[in-house]
């Protein structure tokens, strides 16, 4: 298919919560970056709702800046030094990574620790597939089986070759995970959000050991995902690394899954969907899993802990964002009603539960 601007995500004036002093970060980078000149247009992406990306475009190089939110944050989330290190170490052993080039550690500049990487040119899907792009059943199953293809190249990636190993701690991380999300939930908890002491119970007494300790993205879905423009079956780039670590692949599949909305859900899950998953000819979540081990080597016995977790962790992710709503350190109008979206989640998975017996 040929090049189309309007298949490529377009940023927007900055919103005025999100504002940073321009200057003093084009004064940073120029000492930091060489070969930068003239002034930069700086505009913000609109979606995202942890971390803030935004595009300097300077007259002849295109960055993407990184930085955490304002207003409360979860302890470990928002780490943008590690998000860069992440990225750094990772590059050689998997391609898809974008190029990390510069990182600013020094909080007077704008109020946080910073990164800045080169912007990848492609398509980003969102919940629908962009105006110009049409999938045909097979080309959306060839997609959808190359999205996972490379999930499973980065679950292959050898630790001690990119020295990742010491990302995190490894064996005991399924049994932190659980115990992790569950006290992120108790904390920002308000009152109209159901209590969710049935799963938490439910995920703690059946957490399982690690079928593996790998290299995992924690939020892998489409729209972090750059497909080439004039090849849209191909992916260029994979973005977001704000929550990789080393743990158990099939808890990423899991998370992985928890965003995958098919054709076949209620209207209500339809309602939360973030990627065309839905679109005729893609994999359903069962097809994906069934993939998935079998090119892993692994049998999920108990993919109902993986799917239930996948779905309480975003759950609360949708809560802690809710959260900063709630108590006025955001006025996004996008973070209103994600209180709905944490009930129906914990509905979801007290459903999986009951089947699970």
């Amino acid at each position: 298919m040929p090049p189309n601007d309007g298949l490529i995500d377009q940023p927007r004036a900055l919103r005025d919560e999100d504002r940073f002093d321009i200057d003093a970060v084009d004064a940073w980078l120029k000492d930091n970056i060489a070969g930068l000149d003239g002034q930069p247009q700086v505009d913000q992406y609109a979606k995202g709702a942890s971390n803030l990306t935004y595009r300097l475009t300077y007259p002849d190089r295109d960055l993407i800046l990184r930085r955490p939110p304002p207003g409360t944050k979860a302890r470990s989330a928002h780490n943008m030094v590690r998000e860069y290190q992440v990225q750094r170490a990772l590059r050689a052993a998997y391609p898809y990574v974008p190029r990390v080039l510069a990182l600013c550690r020094d909080e007077s500049v704008i109020g946080s620790d910073f990164y800045v990487m080169e912007r990848l040119e492609g398509i980003i899907l969102r919940a629908d597939l962009p105006d110009g792009l049409v999938l045909e059943p097979e080309q959306a199953r060839l997609l959808s089986q190359t999205a996972i293809d490379r999930l499973i190249d980065l679950h292959q990636v050898d630790l001690d070759e990119t020295g990742l190993r010491r990302l995190g701690k490894g064996v005991g991380y399924n049994q932190r995970q659980i115990e992790g999300w569950s006290e992120r939930f108790r904390r920002a908890k308000t009152w109209n959000v159901l209590p969710g002491k049935s799963v938490m119970r439910w995920l703690a007494d059946r957490v399982p050991d690690e079928v593996d300790i790998r290299v995992i993205h924690g939020d892998y879905r489409f729209d972090n995902l750059v497909l080439d423009v004039d090849d849209p079956m191909k992916i260029v780039g994979v973005l977001d690394w704000e929550l990789a670590t080393i743990g158990d692949p099939l808890m990423d599949l899991g998370n992985s899954m928890a965003y995958w909305v098919q054709a076949d859900d209620d209207k209500y899950f339809k309602g939360f969907r973030r990627q065309p998953t839905h679109v005729p000819g893609m994999m359903t979540r069962a097809e994906v899993v069934e993939y998935y081990c079998e090119r892993m080597g692994l049998k999920p016995d108990n993919w109902a802990f993986y799917e239930v977790y996948g779905l309480f962790r975003l759950a609360v992710i949708a809560q802690q964002i809710y959260y900063r709503y709630h108590k006025r350190q955001t006025r996004n109008p996008h973070f209103q009603h994600f209180w709905l979206a944490v009930n129906y989640l914990l509905w979801r998975c007290r459903r999986i539960i009951k089947r699970a017996g």
